[in-house]
């Protein structure tokens, strides 16, 4: 009998960082697509914000839920309950789900809606955005930030894990 590759364990753990890279790696980029966009085109930074809101919807929101499946069968298979890492793990899933459905989405329909009515005040104008429109990117800029950061800690904890 042939002994198989890998086991099912190595297999969901795969399955679980993948989860992680594809729904948390674009978040990293964002920062640098809104400086690229309001540099050189700030008309399209409407569009950016429903970009942002559609991933976070539809790649953010279902990745986790595999990253907590897959988190929960390897948590079950090894025995680890009781260890720090998962709970951590499990606690950074449930505060990332959370914030990304309670503050992310509705702040980033938010802000698409006031950099469509700041495009339209300017007209062909030169765009000037709105008082209003810079604190709710503030408030996306230091939830998604603290979110960002969670993420990388909650990484470290894997990976020094005993």
């Amino acid at each position: 009998m042939i002994a198989p590759v890998a086991s099912a364990y190595d297999v969901v753990l795969a399955i679980h960082i993948m989860a992680v890279v594809v729904a948390f790696g674009v978040t990293f980029a964002y920062p640098l697509m809104f400086v690229v966009a309001a540099r050189h085109d700030p008309r399209g930074i409407p569009l950016l914000h429903r970009i942002e809101y559609t991933t976070e919807r539809w790649l953010i929101n279902p990745g986790l839920l595999v990253v907590l499946a897959a988190g929960i069968y390897l948590a079950s298979e090894g025995h680890h309950w009781s260890e720090f890492f998962v709970q951590w793990g499990l606690t950074a899933v449930v505060v990332i789900g959370a914030l990304v459905g309670a503050v992310m989405i509705p702040t980033a329909k938010r802000a698409e809606e006031l950099a469509a009515r700041d495009l339209t005040a300017a007209g062909e104008g030169t765009v000037a955005t709105s008082d209003e429109y810079r604190a709710v990117v503030r408030r996306l800029t230091v939830v998604g930030s603290l979110l960002s950061l969670l993420v990388l800690i909650t990484i470290l904890f894997m990976a020094i894990k005993p």
